[in-house]
């Protein structure tokens, strides 16, 4: 059973009648396939209908549903031979940012991304996938690992946005992140970033810096949650709405701005509704891509990623 948003009323009703037909259906004793496939149709055409007119914070709460695969879903579908790699070898291993080696479709990669967790225990362990500065050293030696022995480097991205805590700032949140970032600009390697729920402020960004950035299509990008920046324009959360509109961070907006290179589609309802699906695809993007840099100097690799973020800005909506 999937959990419904709140946007999804008459969604959940349909699924609440058609688990019961086919509770029924089960028994034996009642042949009720025409009903069951009647409202099944109806359930596709009112899916369909509701996700192609998702307004942006509805997007938001999809990017945000706890139900979508997670990183570890994605290395468990994609990678054989995963072998993890920990600790930032200065001051601790964070959670929130896990990666490793493993082959990805017959080629050796390095892949990394953030992890939320999938229930209480796991999404505290893994601190709701908001990292802290180890974190982002672990990340940033894992970068360089992957430039030493010219394995390709996928991140996967889904974060609110770094740990927000006292500690964090103390040991160096901001320069951990400009570390990252200044170190996927300089890897010889080719860089697959992929968005696959939220990808929230500097936290996100840290794991971005890619030759292609690949967006799901109900995944958002922002420098700042809707909640956050409502309440430092409107100095209440109540507007996340209208800021939600206002940033302009869904995969359609941010592709046109060029900052989102291609929007991989979702199964109908979104990817929480048919994870392995959704997985699969990010994989033949992942591929795609992969594929395109294949033949590409290490040098021009590196110029084009930054010719790509210099860029950037240059595009507009109107």
């Amino acid at each position: 059973m999937v959990m419904a948003l709140d946007f999804e009323k008459q969604i959940a009703e349909l699924e609440g009648k058609l688990r019961e037909l086919r509770h029924l259906s089960s028994d034996g004793e009642l042949n009720i396939a025409a009903e069951v496939k009647r409202l099944e149709t109806k359930m596709t055409r009112l899916l369909s209908q509701t996700y192609e007119k998702l307004t942006p914070w509805q997007k938001v709460q999809v990017a945000r549903h706890p139900e979508r695969p997670h990183f570890k879903d994605y290395v468990a579908a994609l990678i054989d031979d995963f072998v993890p790699l920990s600790g930032d070898r200065a001051f601790a291993d964070d959670a929130a940012i896990t990666g490793g080696l493993g082959t990805f479709r017959g080629r050796s990669v390095l892949i990394m991304g953030h992890e939320k967790g999938s229930d209480t225990e796991s999404r505290v362990h893994h601190n709701f996938g908001m990292p802290r500065p180890e974190g982002y050293r672990k990340a940033q030696r894992l970068m360089n690992l992957a430039d030493r022995f010219s394995l390709p480097l996928i991140t996967l991205i889904d974060t609110a946005g770094a740990h927000p805590g006292k500690e964090a700032e103390e040991r160096g949140q901001a320069e951990a992140i400009a570390r990252c970032i200044e170190t996927l600009l300089e890897v010889s390697v080719p860089v697959v970033s992929v968005i696959t729920g939220e990808g929230g402020s500097g936290g996100a960004i840290a794991l971005g810096v890619g030759n292609d950035i690949l967006m799901l299509e109900h995944s958002v990008y922002s420098v700042i949650s809707p909640e956050g920046c409502a309440s430092i324009l409107w100095r209440t959360a109540n507007k996340k709405e209208e800021a939600a509109s206002a940033q302009k961070l869904t995969a359609q907006d941010l592709k046109v701005l060029g900052i989102a290179d291609k929007i991989i589609q979702e199964p109908l309802g979104g990817a929480h509704r048919s994870p392995h699906a959704a997985i699969e695809s990010v994989g033949d993007s992942i591929e795609e891509a992969l594929r395109q840099y294949a033949q590409i100097s290490d040098q021009d690799l590196r110029q084009v990623r930054r010719e790509k973020f210099l860029k950037m800005g240059e595009k507009s909506l109107s």
